[in-house]
């Protein structure tokens, strides 16, 4: 068993999170789904009312890794103070990646990283990006582009 699992926190619309992932990574898999209680009787806390009888979280495994979504509210975001790394084997797999998680909302950022439509930060990188970097004028090449290009390294 994976013994650290990645919790995300979603403003009300993690199921909705889960199944786009689970389009993006073919792999991928949902495990389960909890709820919250329907009443207060069974444990709903003032701030909780809205979610009554909704879904609490999702499990899901994508490329072999189990993650968590919960729905708690719209208290904290995603920011790119973590990011979850995709090494590809090639361009087509990093193009693969890129499209799908930029599209629909998604937003380019530079060096490989984007931010997919939930808000969630990814680095699409080829997997042997060290090597790559430390080819000559690599890290200004590397800074220069949002989406990496394999060929320009």
């Amino acid at each position: 068993m994976q013994k650290i699992i990645p919790n995300l926190w979603f403003d009300g619309n993690a199921k909705e999170a889960a199944e786009y992932y689970l389009s993006v990574f073919k792999d991928a898999k949902m495990i389960n789904t909890t709820y919250y209680p329907s009443t207060e009787a069974e444990g709903l806390a003032d701030f909780q009312k809205d979610f009554a009888g909704k879904v609490l979280t999702v499990e899901f495994e994508v490329l072999g890794m189990r993650f968590i979504g919960i729905n708690a509210g719209p208290m904290f975001k995603f920011n790119e103070a973590i990011s979850l790394m995709i090494p590809c084997k090639d361009q087509a797999e990093i193009d693969y990646y890129w499209n799908a998680l930029t599209a629909n909302g998604g937003e380019e950022s530079v060096c490989g990283w984007l931010k997919d439509k939930y808000g969630l930060s990814w680095q699409v990188c080829p997997e042997n990006w060290e090597e790559l970097s430390k080819k000559p004028g690599a890290f200004k090449k590397m800074m220069g582009m949002k989406k990496f290009i394999i060929a320009d390294f």
